[in-house]
């Protein structure tokens, strides 16, 4: 049997190969890949992560590891085998990947919070005669405890008497007190109330494709499908079915959702149906939050965990069933830093990896699941009528050219559409108004010279908000007042703001139907901790007429009442240069015009265009998917775009703008010379972002059948230390 003396670690710095360490002597038969341990490199003390053992190693001077740390805060295996792929295909270090897989509040070893608990040694006469001969703080303290014989926690005692602890510490030591320490549970569902419910009746369809799927974990090996639902078609229905079959065999599940906003929805039904054995991780919850549950979840105590797409590294054990919601959603790609994962396609490759099955649903599959259904790598399950007799909704197309005319100008709303609000808020039924732009202005232009106020970090020009009075910049978060005087041509009160976003349709709204309940749901109103949840509950509870919002109400959210959603501007993205631009505003339509008429109430969709006869919004109006994927898929095809091949992103930034496009076009030269002529390489441009926090962007897009030999070739590139490289494999956009 081979001896283990040695271990390759991955520290937790910005060293990008694996370093070897001796393991010592006492740790040489519980040392495992995936442990945590901490090391010395360059004189200090790094916290890092076994990747592999070994009999030997060709460092002459080797140093031993310094501490094992304990099993709780080790990667588990099949956590550590998908890091380890995820290194590979998104050619990214693993020290960057570690930062996935582990949340902040384990890497850095936070503690369990532990308070004290207070409690009277004395039997109730005698502490009240001894309250008697006390003074001061320390009367007050006894007072308290005789209110509460069973004791109180240190923190509630101090605050009921506003007193320090060295009184508490005195009366302690005279053997008055106990003082002892209670590990407290920061759990952030503790205060969620639920009331529990029962499994509904499947229809036909849902039937059928619950037994795939049923039949899939009853297999305990892996299998990927796809659950293509209309929006109501009872997906969901679908999804807790397939968790209460997966726990009959004992097996954990993961329930990913794009988008935080949606996890408390989510998190409402899953408790109603498998109460407390669920638990949340997302980055807005807090650090101490985070690491209680991780640690719960390591445990196996936890059998659920919900959570946006950092969720699919949850260390669940015996993992049997990962569940995508709105699959197609770009909010599961990360793109702002390495590794740039898919977190749908992390789903797969994790589900392969535990022999789990996988559920991706959505109404508006993305092209390349859609593909990989109909190519039989997936299992296709349609369901294309809503659950409960509910009706899809009637989808009108507005010409807003012919409503220019009428208005003699701009104007946010057809005359159609402020009827048809002005009726649900007389009958108390909720509209939905949907437009991808938050702010009130999208610029302020000056008339004079006709130059926009952009910001001087980033290439954007920056977007008015009334309610603060400032121009921001939604980028690098830069902000200034409105200006009097032009900084180009010095002309005075010459600018005038342009464009809408949302601010800009709710003060509209309130002019025009004065005392509507108008709630808006964007970047602006969401920013602090708990305010999705706190919308929602407001308009779900019939306190607003109208919720207006970008993008966050797209997204399978559930509200009865609605019955009208408007979809304002929509054309706006198609003029992006980005090959998915088309699927995306589809998409967008789709799940928007998807919240109305949910119920026994017939539902109503108008959307406003200056383009009402584009193949896409016909296709769009008609719900009509398999035309859209059909002809979509069709043009994929000639110009050889995904899911005909895999592209690779390239962004090189750097404050210098000529160095940073020179490295580029070398760089370019360079992977051009080494790698085989079956990959095709587009010309170096600026990003579509070409600057952001003063950083100057270019990018170079490579299309490949198998990118392998491009990451491996990328692997070992090392660009100036002035320039940065972001590699972005299968990225959501090429814009």
């Amino acid at each position: 049997m081979a001896i283990y003396k040695y271990a390759a670690i991955v520290v937790d710095l910005a060293v990008p190969k694996a370093l070897d360490y001796e393991i010592p002597q006492e740790a040489l038969e519980i040392a495992q890949p995936g442990m945590r341990v901490q090391v010395p490199l360059r004189g200090k003390s790094y916290p890092g992560t076994i990747l592999e053992l070994k009999t030997a190693t060709d460092i002459k001077r080797i140093s031993p590891i310094q501490e094992i740390l304990p099993a709780p805060m080790s990667v588990p295996p099949d956590l550590l085998q998908l890091g380890l792929w995820i290194s590979h295909y998104y050619c990214s270090p693993f020290f960057k990947v570690i930062k996935q897989l582990l949340p902040p509040p384990i890497r850095h070893r936070m503690e369990e919070k532990q308070q004290l608990f207070v409690k009277s040694l004395l039997s109730r006469p005698a502490l009240a005669q001894l309250c008697q001969t006390k003074k001061g703080a320390q009367r007050e303290i006894l007072n308290v405890l005789l209110q509460a014989p069973k004791g109180l926690l240190l923190t509630e005692l101090l605050e009921k008497t506003s007193a320090s602890r060295s009184p508490v510490n005195t009366l302690a030591k005279e053997g008055t007190l106990s003082l002892t320490p209670l590990t407290m549970d920061r759990n952030p569902l503790a205060e969620h109330d639920f009331f529990s419910t029962k499994p509904k009746l499947l229809n036909e369809e849902q039937q059928k494709a619950f037994d795939h799927i049923s039949l899939s974990l009853s297999s305990q090996s892996f299998h990927t499908h796809l659950l293509f639902g209309v929006t109501g078609s009872g997906k969901t229905e679908v999804y807790l079915r397939a968790i209460d079959a997966a726990f009959a065999q004992g097996r954990s599940a993961l329930f990913l959702v794009p988008e935080i906003a949606l996890t408390s929805q989510t998190l409402e039904r899953l408790r109603s149906r498998f109460q407390k054995q669920i638990a949340i991780l997302h980055h807005r919850l807090s650090a101490g939050e985070r690491r209680d549950s991780w640690h719960k979840i390591r445990s196996g105590e936890i059998l659920i965990v919900v959570g946006p797409r950092s969720a699919i590294f949850s260390p669940l054990k015996n993992l049997g069933l990962i569940i995508v919601d709105e699959e197609h959603d770009g909010a599961y790609k990360q793109s702002d830093e390495m590794p740039c994962y898919q977190g749908r396609d992390i789903a797969v490759m994790r589900g392969k990896l535990c022999g789990a099955t996988v559920i991706l649903g959505s109404a508006t599959p993305s092209l390349e699941s859609y593909t990989n259904a109909t190519l039989g790598k997936y299992h296709l399950n349609p369901l294309l009528q809503r659950a409960d007799h509910a009706l899809l909704p009637t989808v009108q197309i507005v010409d807003m050219k012919l409503e220019y005319e009428k208005a003699q100008g701009f104007t946010l709303f057809s005359e159609k559409l402020l009827q048809g609000i002005k009726k649900r808020i007389e009958e108390g039924e909720q509209t939905l108004l949907f437009l991808n732009r938050r702010g009130f202005h999208t610029s302020s232009v000056c008339q004079a010279c006709g130059e926009a106020i952009r910001c001087p970090h980033c290439s954007i020009t920056l977007t008015y908000h009334k309610g603060d009075n400032l121009l921001a910049c939604h980028l690098c978060n830069y902000e200034i007042r409105p200006l009097q005087e032009c900084p180009l041509c010095k002309a005075q009160d010459a600018f005038k703001f342009k464009g809408a976003g949302t601010e800009h349709v709710e003060r509209a709204l309130n002019a025009i139907f004065p005392g509507v309940r108008t709630l808006r749901l964007d970047a602006d109103t969401t920013k602090h901790k708990g305010s999705h949840d706190k919308i929602f509950k407001q308009f779900r509870s019939g306190k607003g007429d109208i919720l207006i919002g970008t993008q966050m109400i797209a997204k399978g959210l559930h509200f009865p009442s609605v019955t009208l959603v408007g979809i304002l501007s929509p054309d706006m993205s198609l003029h992006i240069p980005d090959f998915r631009a088309a699927e995306h505003i589809f998409q967008l339509i789709i799940q928007v015009a998807g919240r109305a008429g949910r119920s026994e109430l017939k539902g109503e969709v108008i959307l406003q265009t200056t383009l009402p006869h584009h193949p896409l919004f016909l296709q769009a109006a008609r719900l009509d998917y398999p035309a859209f994927y059909q002809e979509e898929i069709d043009v994929r095809k000639v110009f050889n775009y995904p899911p005909f091949c895999h592209l690779i992103k390239l962004i090189l930034s750097g404050k210098d703008a000529t160095e940073t496009e020179t490295y580029a076009q070398i760089l370019r030269s360079q992977l051009i010379q080494k790698l085989p002529s079956s990959f095709e390489f587009n010309p170096v441009i600026p990003c579509g972002y070409a600057k952001i926090k003063n950083y100057y962007r270019f990018q170079c897009l490579i299309k490949a059948v198998n990118p392998r030999p491009l990451t491996d070739v990328l692997r070992i590139i090392t660009p100036p230390s002035s320039i940065r490289l972001l590699i972005d494999v299968d990225p959501f956009s090429t814009y």
